[in-house]
C-alpha cells in the first residue's frame, strides 16, 4: 500500500478555517505524541515554502534556541 502522508494531511485539512487549524496544531503540540509529528512536519513545510527570508530566519532562531535549551533540560 502506497500512502502519501503529505497529501493525506493536506486533504484532511482542506476547507478548514483558522480555528480548526489552530486547535489541531495546539492539540498536537500539547499531546506530545510522536504520531502527530508527520502532520506538524507537513505544516512546517507549508510555512517554510511560503515564508519570507525574515520569517525563515526567525523560525531558525527559535528552533536553535529551543534545541540548545533542550540540551540543558530534556524536551
Amino acid at each position: 500500500m502506497d500512502i502519501n502522508i503529505r497529501n493525506h494531511i493536506i486533504q484532511n485539512f482542506q476547507g478548514d478555517d483558522y480555528d480548526v487549524l489552530r486547535r489541531a496544531i495546539d492539540e498536537c503540540v500539547a499531546s506530545k505524541e510522536e504520531v502527530t509529528l508527520p502532520g506538524l512536519g507537513v505544516f512546517l513545510e507549508i510555512i517554510w515554502e511560503n515564508a519570507s527570508q525574515e520569517l525563515k530566519n526567525e523560525l531558525i532562531e527559535i528552533i536553535r534556541k529551543r534545541v540548545q535549551k533542550g540540551l540543558e533540560e530534556n524536551l
